[in-house]
């Protein structure tokens, strides 16, 4: 019984690897913190990295975009300084912009001043786009054609050369036929017309893409010699 109690009274002995562990408290836990604050290092320095790998990226993309665009501005300059003087040409030729019907019936009328021409009977159809074979590159730009048929009494053949010719200062025009008639016996009255012509003229425009105009323009221009009262019948201007 003395044995028992004894043996409840005599201290435990510890491993000594437990015994030493408060040595080693304080170098365990050094350790602890030194591992996570590296763990912690290496993953932020890995996310600083993929994010600077990204900026890169994104900075030599916009590079690449700015060498683009600056070399599309200067192939630009050089286009315009390439086309600008036919495209001025084209201006002057009256060839670029819109149709101006109220320009080719006043050039109408002052080649009909200017020669002393009869009534000039003129019908202008609507605009049409024009299908070029094959396709040319026009940019924002269509090809259109007005047709202009014309109906006259004319005192010689060189009266029709003389107004096709003042036409053309007036716009791109293309004559598609012409037919001279005379008539079956000879008029006796001075300065009479001698020659009917009829002729069909193609006005050409190049004009932004946008829906082809849909009036139709006629009328008659009367002569030089018509009175006030015949020019309010036939609803022109003296």
């Amino acid at each position: 019984m003395n044995a028992a109690m004894n043996a409840a009274t005599t201290p435990r002995v510890l491993p000594w690897w437990l015994r030493d562990f408060r040595h080693l408290r304080l170098a365990v836990l050094a350790f602890a913190v030194t591992g996570a604050c590296a763990t912690a290092a290496v993953v932020s320095t890995r996310a600083l990295w993929h994010d600077a790998r990204d900026r890169q990226v994104q900075a030599e993309h916009e590079r690449d975009l700015a060498h683009r665009q600056f070399a599309q501005v200067e192939q630009e300059k050089r286009d315009i300084a390439l086309f600008q003087p036919i495209y001025r040409q084209l201006l002057a030729r009256r060839l670029v912009g819109t149709e101006n019907r109220l320009d080719w019936i006043d050039a109408l009328r002052q080649m009909q001043d200017q020669y002393r021409l009869p009534p000039i009977a003129y019908d202008i159809a609507p605009r049409q786009p024009v299908v070029v074979s094959p396709a040319m590159e026009l940019g924002r730009y269509s090809l259109y054609t007005t047709r202009m048929r014309l109906q006259m009494d004319l005192l010689h053949e060189g009266d029709l050369f003389a107004l096709l010719s003042g036409l053309r200062t007036h716009g791109h025009s293309t004559v598609q036929e012409c037919t001279l008639k005379r008539p079956a016996s000879a008029p006796n009255t001075p300065l009479a017309p001698t020659v009917t012509a009829s002729c069909t003229l193609n006005w050409v425009t190049l004009a932004d893409a946008a829906t082809p105009d849909l009036n139709r323009s006629a009328g008659t221009l009367a002569s030089v010699s018509a009175t006030p009262a015949a020019l309010a019948a036939t609803g022109e201007r003296p």
